[in-house]
């Protein structure tokens, strides 16, 4: 039973942070979020018995794509000063 609790509350508060990931104005905080809805898919994956699954979303879905966001985000925000 506290499984299933568990996964429920988990399941809304990654909703919340997906709806964050789209609407917030901040290009910074909306990656945060991305990636805090990949690790918590990867916790949903390990409460569903998945733990190859799970390390796999952890490490590329939550670690590698956010450095990537921030890495193409810092590259961007440079060209731009080189610009003006």
């Amino acid at each position: 039973m506290i499984w299933i609790i568990i996964s429920v509350v988990l399941g809304v508060v990654m909703i919340t942070m997906s709806v964050i990931s789209i609407h917030h104005k901040k290009i910074t905080i909306a990656i945060l979020s991305a990636g805090g809805v990949s690790l918590i898919a990867s916790i949903l994956y390990l409460l569903m018995a998945a733990p190859d699954v799970a390390l796999t979303e952890a490490a590329i879905g939550s670690g590698l794509t956010t450095f990537i966001f921030f890495y193409v985000l810092n590259k961007i925000k440079k060209q731009k000063h080189v610009k003006e």
